[in-house]
């Protein structure tokens, strides 16, 4: 099940998961339930305030990336506000959801690429918000190499090598090349993205992903002399 699937079943289940962030819940109310949504919100707010201020894009951002239900949109921006406040902490929400997803990879890509998502929304990626990102992805298991990819497929690297948006070798054969990219393209692909949970407003995120891809694939096809074709 995927983060957003879950949290939104949480929210949706007659208990409000914000009520007990600090693990003192009702009767009834799972610890871990309430732990894993205020480790999403935390780490959602937390990334807004990396550079030290919270512009109204990234809330915007924010409510795109991780949406409520409106009988719950209060508790959610409560969460948030509270979350906000300072970065401290967010190190141990990226931990619990590394934790609750070490087996399932491509669900912490997601989360990482929400988390660009709300990095984004003011135009520029500050050293600070970049810190973040780095130290989250490190927390997620991700290396370096892996970082690299996934910020390269938010337009995040200066001078964008095509080959690093895709993953692969310059030395990669043609045939692997092409298996490569429907391999990333699938992954990445938004009906992939819902199907693992994400809410519909996420599309945008991953159509933009998509177009990155898509364009370095079809730059190295040109730069190789081959003819482009669909995947």
């Amino acid at each position: 099940m995927g983060v957003w699937r879950k949290l939104a079943d949480l929210i949706t289940g007659g208990t409000d998961p914000f009520d007990c962030p600090d693990g003192d819940c009702p009767p009834g109310h799972r610890v871990d339930d309430a732990e894993f949504a205020m480790a999403l919100i935390g780490l959602g707010a937390k990334m807004a305030k990396a550079d030290g201020q919270v512009t109204g894009e990234e809330v915007a951002a924010f409510r795109q990336v991780l949406k409520a239900p409106p009988a719950f949109e209060a508790s959610l921006m409560r969460a948030f506000h509270l979350a906000k406040q300072t970065t401290l902490g967010f190190e141990g929400y990226a931990r619990r959801l590394a934790r609750r997803f070490r087996a399932h990879p491509a669900i912490l890509e997601d989360v990482l690429d929400g988390l660009f998502h709300i990095a984004k929304a003011d135009g520029r990626i500050t050293g600070e918000e970049m810190d973040f990102l780095d130290r989250v992805a490190d927390i997620f298991g991700f290396t370096e190499s892996e970082f690299d990819r996934i910020r390269a497929g938010h337009g995040a690297l200066n001078g964008d090598d095509p080959y690093l948006v895709l993953g692969v070798d310059r030395s990669i054969a043609d045939a692997d090349l092409k298996r490569a990219y429907r391999r990333i393209a699938s992954q990445n692909h938004p009906d992939m993205l819902i199907a693992r949970g994400a809410p519909p407003e996420m599309q945008r995120v991953a159509d933009e992903k998509m177009a990155v891809i898509n364009a370095a694939y079809q730059s190295i096809l040109a730069a190789r002399g081959l003819k482009p074709a669909a995947a």
